[in-house]
């Protein structure tokens, strides 16, 4: 193992958070995968709140944008506003291909823009593919 990344998954369908977390754990990396169902638990994941007092900074979220509560695109307004947590990127992976769901969350800050494939082995090329980019290749802050 190369590494030792931190992923944030905001994902509400618990078969997608099985599939990412299987995913990553064929990665030739070390990822260390945390999973909350909303953006309400993202942003206390996130600041440490609650159950969430010790919780690791992650290097990159991966963000659902159809979630009870708080959705996607609403978290990632609330997240980019905030000084200490903008500067974490944010890829949405998400069912929707609807090109208003790209354009606003573009334009909100994301970094990545991915559609779920509906196909097992398209989803986990996918999520190599956001690995291979976001956890091997970029320079984070």
């Amino acid at each position: 193992m190369e590494s030792d990344f931190t992923v944030l998954l905001v994902e509400d369908e618990p078969a997608d958070v099985h599939l990412t977390r299987m995913a990553f754990k064929q990665s030739r990396l070390l990822v260390n995968v945390y999973d909350v169902g909303d953006g309400v638990e993202a942003l206390a994941f996130l600041r440490r709140e609650g159950k969430y007092h010790d919780a690791p900074w992650p290097d990159i979220i991966l963000l659902d944008l159809n979630m009870p509560r708080m959705d996607g695109k609403t978290f990632l307004d609330h997240l980019k506003r905030d000084e200490t947590l903008k500067r974490i990127p944010v890829i949405v992976l998400t069912t929707s291909e609807a090109e208003t769901d790209v354009m606003d969350s573009y334009n909100l800050g994301c970094a990545g823009f991915v559609t779920k494939p509906v196909d097992l082995t398209q989803f986990l090329k996918a999520i190599q593919n956001v690995e291979d980019y976001w956890l091997t290749l970029v320079k984070r802050p």
